[in-house]
């Protein structure tokens, strides 16, 4: 199979990366602010990799389902933006592109365990590891990808990319690998024989629009203008959620009966927001462990996901064609409660055979709403991502002296407002204090 001479137009890349395109120091972190152009830069060397033969890319984020529309995307982007689309085929099936000279570009959730553990590149091993979104991993995630580059020519340096805006200080990427070598705020690069840190932003990328700068120069909110404009490191004032933990509920899933189960609605730019816990009332525990966070799902596609994770399911005989078939039907769903404000979505729901009802919300029920839950220890599965994030982040409005208010930071807190929805009853039968709402 042919390998690739490959001249590809200097133009096509933000400049501030083009020195790295045959960077094969071991460890590259490429981090920094939203809309820096690092995940696409990743995404040209990979094409470019691939094209000249003799690298295989094992490409993971956290949970499978949200390749399809980042990274394995933003791949493909390249690919068509090159012309090169008849060198390369995409399997979605597969989670594959392949390269005409068999190399490849593989896609793994680290939530898929079974395909972790058992895949391999058709050709070769794998010699670039990419962690898209490294922030949302554990740190025992990234042992196990290391895991997969095993074998192969000894020639042949192997690398680990990670990508990801930088959140938190206490996050132990930061520890790992900032902390040691006394990382400075205002620091851009770092570079030794063992690893390359690049941190960019927005000002590095000459390909955005005016609107896409206006955006992030225009950020009122002092934490997300430093981590997602500045690019820097952040620290939270005034945390809202000190109640909860992580743990593997892997075991515990069985024994879960008292659920709970709540819906946010959103589709381009909010994503839709759906959990499944269990209220351990005695115990005063809310355990959370299962989760839906997906931008750009029509209500039909959003019922079949809520029928996927709440769906009761049984097999019977229907007649296809006039002959009888054994298929899987849905027989309904647990109870939802969603957000009121989008009655019409609710309706659409319940017409695909999802079981839900709108919050009934109230004055002040978003305060009330949220002192319910601080009264509770919050244990969430450690696949749950998504609430993770918005648990760790969820902080109070301050005033002009820097001083806590008692409402909270309304931003990329769909999944608690989901959660808030889903234990209205309990919040209304709750002893240690009367709510805002009234009984239906």
């Amino acid at each position: 199979m042919t390998n690739y001479q490959v001249q590809v137009d200097p133009a096509v890349f933000n400049p501030i990366y083009l020195p790295y395109i045959d960077d094969k120091t071991p460890t590259q972190i490429f981090f920094g602010g939203a809309s820096s152009g690092k995940s696409v830069f990743y995404a040209q060397r990979c094409v470019l990799d691939l094209m000249k033969g003799g690298r295989n890319y094992l490409i993971a984020r956290e949970v499978a389902r949200t390749i399809r529309g980042s990274v394995a995307m933003e791949i493909q982007k390249v690919i068509a933006a090159w012309g090169v689309e008849k060198l390369f085929t995409v399997n979605k099936t597969d989670s594959t592109i392949t390269c005409e000279n068999g190399y490849q570009a593989v896609f793994v959730g680290l939530d898929d365990v079974q395909k972790l553990k058992s895949i391999t590149p058709e050709k070769g091993v794998f010699t670039d590891a990419w962690c898209e979104e490294a922030t949302e991993m554990a740190a025992a995630s990234i042992g196990q990808i290391l895991k997969r580059q095993r074998g192969g020519d000894p020639s042949v340096v192997k690398r680990l990319m990670l990508s990801f805006n930088p959140i938190l200080q206490t996050h132990w990427i930061y520890v790992t690998y900032f902390k040691p070598i006394h990382w400075a705020n205002e620091q851009s690069i770092y570079v030794s024989p063992e690893i390359l840190i690049l941190k960019t932003t927005y000002k590095d990328n000459k390909f955005l629009t005016e609107q896409d700068v206006s955006r992030l120069e225009n950020e009122k909110d002092k934490y997300l203008y430093n981590v997602y404009t500045l690019g820097l490191w952040g620290q939270l004032g005034h945390t809202v959620f000190t109640n909860w933990r992580v743990a593997d509920l892997t075991t515990m899933r069985d024994q879960f009966t008292n659920l709970r189960q709540g819906l946010d609605f959103g589709f381009s730019s909010d994503p839709a927001a759906s959990s499944q816990s269990h209220f351990d009332k005695m115990r005063k525990q809310i355990y959370i462990f299962k989760e839906l966070y997906e931008c750009g799902l029509t209500n039909d596609k959003l019922a079949v996901e809520l029928k996927r994770m709440y769906g009761h399911w049984d097999i019977k005989e229907v007649e296809v064609d006039g002959k009888p078939q054994l298929v899987e039907v849905c027989l309904g769903t647990d109870l939802i409660v969603a957000d009121s404000a989008e009655p019409k979505s609710i309706e659409e729901l319940r017409g695909y055979g999802v079981d839900v009802v709108g919050a009934r919300k109230g004055k002040d029920s978003v305060e009330f709403g949220i002192q319910w839950l601080q009264q509770h220890e919050l244990i969430v599965d450690q696949s749950c991502i998504n609430m993770r994030n918005e648990l760790q982040l969820c902080r109070y409005k301050e005033d002009a002296g820097g001083n806590p208010l008692k409402t909270i930071v309304d931003r990329d807190n769909h999944l608690i407002d989901q959660l808030r929805y889903s234990y209205e009853e309990d919040m209304l039968d709750s002893s240690w204090s009367v709510g805002p709402m009234s009984k239906r």
